[in-house]
């Protein structure tokens, strides 16, 4: 049985077990041993070589707490949370949806981040069934990666008919656009260490953004 095919009484869990460590495992294994030099590495040579291995990773964990508070808390936690205040402080960084770098630089730290991040979303999905997770929505503008690529998201998305500058995207919807957004990134990341000679260690699934025909697959 594929994810498609999952019942609706079947745990959410079920569709997204990539959140529970694996994501998480894979940034960890990818940054293991690297230099300040080698995490920090940029050129303006490629249009993905702009960010570091060091932001491209704050970026994954920034994302992941922005999608989470900024855009889904009030729908998942309408009377807050306990650490609500420390969320708004997480996610209004002062660097492009990045961690605030002044706080958040050391790779360990990032990575503790991302763990964070990641136990966030998890603690959702384990919450919810597929059912649930088709079915909660929230209104987005009608622009983005999300709806670039309508052919990675089968079902989900959805125009707000009465204003055509504004869709409706599923909470499953939004939980496979992180996922896509990791391995994008720990695709660029990839690419960043071979920019450098370096070696990479995971093996990538061939799912996201970065799998995409017109996406910019060039190499060092």
């Amino acid at each position: 049985m594929t994810t498609e095919q999952l019942p609706d009484d079947a745990p959410g869990t079920a569709l997204f077990p990539e959140f529970e460590t694996q994501i998480y495992e894979w940034a960890s294994l990818e940054v293991a041993g690297l230099t300040d030099e080698e995490l920090d590495f940029e050129s303006d040579r490629w249009g993905w070589s702009g960010w570091s291995i060091r932001r491209n990773l704050s970026h994954m964990a920034s994302g992941d707490f922005r999608w989470f508070w900024q855009r889904w808390g009030k729908t998942l936690y309408p009377d807050g949370l306990p650490n609500g205040e420390e969320l708004d402080r997480i996610v209004e960084s002062p660097h492009d949806r990045r961690l605030d770098e002044n706080v958040y630089w050391e790779i360990g730290t990032i990575l503790q981040m991302l763990r964070r991040a990641q136990a966030l979303w998890w603690t959702v999905i384990s919450a919810e069934t597929v059912g649930s997770l088709k079915t909660k929505e929230i209104e987005l503008d009608n622009n983005g990666v999300m709806v670039n690529y309508p052919q990675l998201f089968p079902r989900g998305l959805r125009e707000n008919p009465n204003d055509s500058s504004k869709i409706f995207a599923s909470l499953e919807n939004t939980i496979r656009h992180r996922y896509f957004e990791h391995t994008t990134h720990l695709y660029n990341i990839q690419r960043l260490k071979r920019a450098q000679g370096l070696e990479t260690v995971v093996e990538l699934p061939e799912v996201g953004y970065f799998t995409m025909p017109d996406w910019d697959r060039s190499e060092p």
